[in-house]
This record gives C-alpha cells, structure tokens and sequence, in this order.
C-alpha cells in the first residue's frame, strides 16, 4: 500500500515541478513599436498613451495608443514599456510621477 502513496507523490511532485519550469520561460524578445499617427489632443488635459505589445500567452498583440485624462494633481506621465530582467521580459505598466 505505501508503494503506490509513494508512487503517486514522486508524480505529483514531477508535474508539479515541470509545470513551474514551464511557465517560468522568458517571453520572446518584444517586436520594436509600430508607428502610429497621434491625432490633436481632445482638450490641454490630456496625454498621449502610446501603443504597445501585449503578451497574451502565445504571442504579443498590437494595442494601439489613445489620449488618457491628465489630473491636476498628477506630475509627468511616463508611458508603459517593456524591460528585459533577469532574462524575462517585464512589462512596466504608464504610470504618472510626481
């Protein structure tokens, strides 16, 4: 009776392991931007967004760039972009700074 227990966790540990590896794969290297034409701004208090890649599992999709609503108290925008670390790209969402 033990031998199949042990048996059953030595294949739950493998898959489990496999799987981990499996998902820990780099993402292929981020295909440079498109270019893109930025219509005039609806108003002073908006900002340019760029477009950008997105990783959807199998492989990156196009997002164009669109206008987001600048607030008062929010500084400079800084737009997402990707980042090679440790091997893997990350994507670093926009984000506004002081």
């Amino acid at each position: 009776m033990r031998f199949p227990l042990r048996l059953g966790l030595l294949a739950l540990a493998l898959t489990t392991g496999l799987a981990g590896a499996a998902m820990a794969q780099p993402y292929p290297p981020v295909p440079p931007p498109r270019a893109e034409q930025m219509p005039p701004p609806p108003g002073a208090r908006y900002a340019w967004e760029p477009g950008h890649w997105h990783w959807n599992g199998a492989a990156y999709v196009w997002f164009g760039g669109h206008y987001v609503v600048r607030r008062a108290h929010w500084g400079v925008y800084e737009p997402g972009r990707w980042v090679l670390r440790g091997g893997a790209w990350v994507w670093v969402p926009a984000h506004w700074r002081p």
